[in-house]
């Protein structure tokens, strides 16, 4: 019996200690300031080419304690030249403050494009890719224990007899970017990759506004092969690191791509929406 009551005393002689524990930490409140280290802006290159030809924007990091500053810079000279059969060309600056050039990019050629500004030269070399091609694209509803939920699915060709295929795939509401996502090749069945998201509710008064879909909306599935650094680059963004250099020369931020995207878009009318039979 002592030792019972032994026992039960140091429990609540646990709970005391507990308690004010609670107490004090709720009462004891105190303000991190954090200081982060000034380092020089870094260059920041977003760099794609397409059939429809080139496009590059230049920025700069911006101080984590100051706004967002996205004003594009145009003091650069930009170069791309085919590596292929050895055609070259500058890139030259519109109103927005990008870079373009319209000279199709062709698959299976090498390109290297080259960026000089402010005395410094960055250089990245990559392969362009063909273009894949979207099989379907469809809404389900799912039933969730909170509501049901549209799933948007596409579905686009994988070569089976290449390991390591990379993409880029975005998803656009009425013209405007809604997700993206990386993919790899690993899920894909019989050469056929499968992409699907879970978007809006039925019952669209509970959904925030960065899901919500109306009736009417339409929805653009984005697809775009991608090399294997290119998908460790976007993943590392997924998780708020800087992923692997793509550019050699000075420390720089950013991308060099040359791909083929393929899109497809299907509009979303709720009430013709089926509701998801896995068996079919």
């Amino acid at each position: 019996m002592y030792k019972i009551y032994k026992i039960y005393n140091q429990w609540l002689k646990l709970c005391i200690m507990h308690f004010a524990l609670c107490i004090m930490a709720s009462a004891c409140s105190k303000d991190l300031n954090f200081k982060y280290h000034d380092i020089e802006p870094l260059t920041v290159i977003e760099a794609e080419l397409t059939p429809e030809g080139a496009k590059v924007g230049i920025t700069l990091t911006t101080p984590m304690d100051e706004p967002m500053d996205r004003t594009r810079l145009t003091d650069a000279t930009v170069t791309l030249r085919d590596l292929t059969d050895g055609t070259e060309c500058i890139l030259a600056a519109d109103a927005e403050g990008y870079f373009r050039d319209s000279t199709p990019g062709v698959a299976g050629h090498d390109y290297r494009l080259t960026v000089e500004r402010a005395g410094k030269v960055y250089e990245s070399v990559t392969r362009m890719y063909p273009p894949t091609e979207i099989v379907s694209l469809e809404f389900n509803w799912i039933h969730m224990p909170y509501d049901q939920v549209a799933v948007l699915q596409a579905q686009y060709l994988d070569d089976p007899a290449t390991r390591q295929e990379c993409y880029w795939v975005k998803l656009y509401r009425n013209g405007e970017i809604y997700s993206w996502q990386e993919q790899d090749d690993r899920g894909a069945i019989d050469g056929v990759a499968t992409f699907f998201t879970m978007t809006s509710r039925r019952d669209t008064d509970e959904e925030d506004d960065d899901e919500v879909l109306f009736d009417g909306d339409v929805m653009t599935f984005t697809v775009t092969q991608i090399s294997k650094e290119m998908h460790d680059y976007l993943e590392a963004l997924q998780n708020d690191s800087n992923g692997p250099a793509m550019f050699s020369g000075e420390r720089v931020l950013g991308y060099f791509l040359a791909s083929s995207p393929v899109s497809r878009s299907i509009t979303f009318h709720p009430d013709q929406i089926p509701d998801y039979n896995p068996v079919r």
